[in-house]
């Protein structure tokens, strides 16, 4: 379909061009979007091997405690890579649990932080952050990188790399998120808000893919699948 229509663009804007149309008919035409793919969740061995990845021996303690709050934060609030390495200590709650997240085009939104995320976070904050830091360090940035700078969004790739045996993008982290709260009933527009997507047709793709592992639990284990 996609084919055919670009063919007949190219045709009436050539007839248009050569004077045998006045106004090209195809102006308005556009090729119907194929379906999105589906964004990679992670198996449930994969998120527990990201939380749970014991403290390599050549890692100081403010290293482990900050990979830990960033895969906490990532997965417990559904964060973009970007939001998380732009928080500033201002925008965290964690008495009310509750984090101030900057999306695309500033735009605010609340997101609740999970209790293990709350603890890690307050671990890396009062013990792993000061080891970090250094004269030249932000004071507006909550995580740094081991030169002292704001952390990146490469520094969070690597991390993921560090802790897990199979190649991890931490956007995978946010559609696992996603995912997993409507495999757990969430209304569709709670998600969306928690996502911070200002179109709800893109919150719709984790549907899919909630659909899709519905169905590959009830061919994995019914018996009559």
């Amino acid at each position: 379909m996609a084919r055919s229509a670009s063919s007949l663009r190219r045709y009436f804007g050539w007839l248009r061009r050569s004077g045998r149309l006045d106004a090209d008919p195809s102006a308005g035409l556009s090729a119907p979007k194929g379906e999105g793919r589906l964004p990679r969740v992670l198996a449930d061995a994969e998120v527990t091997q990201l939380l749970d990845e014991p403290r390599r021996a050549d890692d100081p303690p403010e290293i482990a405690a900050r990979d830990l709050a960033v895969v906490e934060l990532l997965y417990g609030s559904g964060l973009r890579v970007a939001e998380l390495c732009g928080l500033r200590p201002d925008d965290l709650d964690l008495r009310r649990r509750r984090v101030v997240v900057w999306g695309k085009g500033a735009k605010q939104r609340q997101v609740p932080l999970s209790p293990p995320a709350v603890e890690a976070l307050d671990r890396w904050l009062r013990d792993g952050r000061p080891g970090l830091a250094g004269p030249e360090s932000p004071d507006d940035a909550v995580f740094l990188n081991r030169r002292g700078n704001r952390l990146t969004p490469r520094d969070v790739r690597r991390i993921l790399d560090r802790r897990s045996t199979t190649p991890v993008h931490p956007h995978a982290l946010r559609h696992t998120f996603a995912t997993h709260l409507l495999d757990g009933g969430a209304d569709l527009r709670a998600v969306q808000e928690l996502l911070g997507h200002a179109d709800l047709a893109t919150t719709q793709l984790y549907t899919h893919v909630s659909k899709e592992r519905l169905k590959s639990v009830f061919q994995a284990t019914h018996p009559r699948a």
